[in-house]
């Protein structure tokens, strides 16, 4: 048997219970807000990729000749292109290239691009954790205002 403390502003457990469930809503508005933002900035990324018609090469291990706007087919492109660029310079990377090698500049466009795709599975990454951490969130919130309204009835 639990015992109450009267205030003013009715029980001390009362208001206890009252800020839980209130925790609880602002959890689940915060997760909304995140999850939906994690699913636009995926959908973002996947389209402006898309816009750029880039085509996973054939000599890809994977997904070759797909349209670029997932994160496994950028990198599987970023993966080619580093192929490429290796084999075009010999082995040699970007900075072992002398400054006057015609070469260079197709190894610094190569790691250019690399970057750019790398980029976008960063975002690609991110955005599936704000999701995530979103669904979390409201989960978290609904469990919270479950306990307080049954801890409300007892």
């Amino acid at each position: 048997m639990t015992s109450t403390v009267r205030t003013t502003g009715g029980t001390t457990e009362g208001r206890g219970l009252r800020g839980v469930a209130v925790i609880g809503l602002l959890l689940i508005v915060f997760g909304a807000i995140l999850a939906v933002a994690g699913v636009v900035t995926w959908v973002t990324v996947a389209n402006q990729l898309s816009a750029e018609k880039i085509t996973v090469s054939e000599d890809a291990s994977r997904f070759a000749g797909a349209t670029v706007d997932t994160p496994w087919e950028a990198y599987a492109q970023a993966e080619v292109i580093q192929k490429h660029a290796m084999e075009a310079s010999g082995g040699k990377t970007y900075a072992e290239l002398d400054k006057s090698d015609p070469k260079r500049s197709t190894v610094m466009t190569a790691s250019f691009l690399r970057a750019s795709l790398f980029t976008s599975v960063v975002a690609f990454g991110v955005a599936l954790m704000a999701a995530a951490l979103g669904v979390g969130f409201i989960l978290v919130g609904f469990a919270l205002r479950r306990v307080a309204r049954r801890a409300d009835v007892v």
